[in-house]
């Protein structure tokens, strides 16, 4: 009797343990995108202010993805070399002063530095995020929890549209990146509360010899998870960076009415997200196969979404503001599922590796998608030819997903024989 009230208690502070990880990841998730998304919410006051052509603003925007997608495979390395929970902190340290930064900025210059910097500190989060949840949750718990984390990424450009847009609307843009850089910080507390009490995960695994890049790059179903990370960011970035300003300047919504339908297309994408996660490790744990399932919600999401943008921009104002918020109902289904996928295939001991070379990938989305956007704004004066390339790339996401994915379950690494 002893041992059995032991082993259950134990199981209950472990998974209270877990819980409280898991809300603090969501929470460095909703932070995250916040701080990468408010300069799209500014954009409008920033165009006027220093006199910015679309190209132009389009660049400033990629800028970020410059530095976050090629410090990705180092973020990945580091995460599975060393303490991952440091690694962590340090990257949201840097982040949220770049965040601040950008509010003191008083160039061009300096606002393209500072979205260089942040970009370098947001790159450690998701190898993070696969590193601690390939290692602390099962197969069939993975679902919900990295649709909690999709739920954060949505929510915090939700918050930024609604809340940011109104607040700048009053009091202009640099208070609000100075208290949002400053405020996030506070964050940083209760993880060192948590990470004090727990061991260090990569250390443990330092002696294992793990899979390297170059073994990760001859599994096709790593080509086929960067591919559809690449689609799946590609639609995610094209609406952070301008979706605001497609609003404002095409259809002509006032900022307080942008601030209410591009918030409630994210919090609708946050809450697809978190049902399709739950609903997705239901099926599994009732018997499903994981391949099967993860596959449906990805393609069916993706093909969705698609089918509802190119049906967005051609529709009238009523009808167009519906298909927005259908399309972000089917990518919600798709981003709960993406990373549930890549920690299977990966297992505990390269998952940092793994994700942070299909985020390098995936994340050239974020340099194309906003550059390529203000380009073919400026030469067609309209929208259209955007949206129809997103939904064109989301569909192309699905192909990858079921095409080039191999079965998930976690792949068969070769040990080196001096392992």
């Amino acid at each position: 009797m002893s041992a059995t009230a032991g082993t259950k208690s134990s199981e209950r502070n472990s998974s209270a343990g877990n819980s409280g990880l898991l809300v603090l990841l969501v929470a460095s998730a909703f932070i995250n995108y916040l701080d990468r998304a408010n300069l799209s919410i500014a954009a409008p006051m920033l165009k006027s202010d220093l006199g910015l052509s679309a190209t132009q603003l389009g660049m400033l925007l990629s800028a970020f993805f410059w530095t976050y997608s090629t410090f990705q495979i180092v973020s990945g390395w580091l995460v599975d070399r060393f303490d991952v929970n440091r690694v962590m902190a340090f990257g949201f340290l840097l982040w949220s002063a770049a965040t601040a930064g950008i509010g003191f900025a008083g160039s061009l210059a300096t606002l393209f530095l500072m979205r260089l910097l942040l970009g370098m500190g947001e790159s450690v989060a998701y190898p993070s995020y696969s590193k601690i949840l390939s290692r602390y949750l099962p197969e069939e718990r993975r679902g919900f929890a990295n649709a909690l984390i999709a739920a954060g990424v949505s929510c915090g450009p939700a918050f930024g549209v609604f809340a940011g847009g109104m607040l700048m609307a009053r009091m202009g843009w640099r208070p609000f990146f100075v208290i949002l850089g400053f405020g996030s910080l506070l964050w940083l507390y209760p993880w060192f509360r948590w990470t004090s009490r727990q061991p260090a995960i990569a250390v443990s695994l330092i002696k294992q010899a793990a899979p390297g890049i170059r073994d990760i790059l001859r599994q096709r179903s790593a080509w086929g998870t960067c591919g559809g990370l690449f689609s799946i960011n590609y639609v995610s970035y094209f609406l952070i960076t301008w979706l605001p300003y497609y609003l404002v300047r095409e259809r002509q919504f006032s900022m307080g009415q942008m601030a209410k339908v591009g918030g409630a297309a994210f919090l609708l994408s946050a809450l697809s997200s978190t049902a399709s996660g739950w609903l997705s490790d239901r099926w599994i744990a009732s018997g499903s196969s994981p391949t099967f399932v993860r596959k449906a919600f990805m393609a069916g999401g993706l093909i969705g979404a698609g089918i509802f943008l190119s049906s967005c921009v051609v529709a009238g104002p009523t009808a167009s503001v519906i298909f927005l918020f259908v399309a972000s109902v089917f990518y919600g289904m798709c981003a709960s599922n993406v990373w549930a996928i890549t920690q299977t295939l990966a297992g505990p001991r390269t998952a940092g590796k793994w994700t942070g070379l299909q985020n390098f990938v995936g994340n050239m989305a974020g340099i194309v998608a906003p550059a390529l956007t203000g380009f073919v704004v400026d030469k067609t004066g309209r929208f259209l030819w955007p949206f129809v390339i997103a939904s064109a790339v989301a569909v192309m996401g699905s192909l990858f997903c079921l095409f080039v994915v191999g079965p998930v379950k976690q792949v068969a690494w070769i040990q080196p024989a001096s392992s």
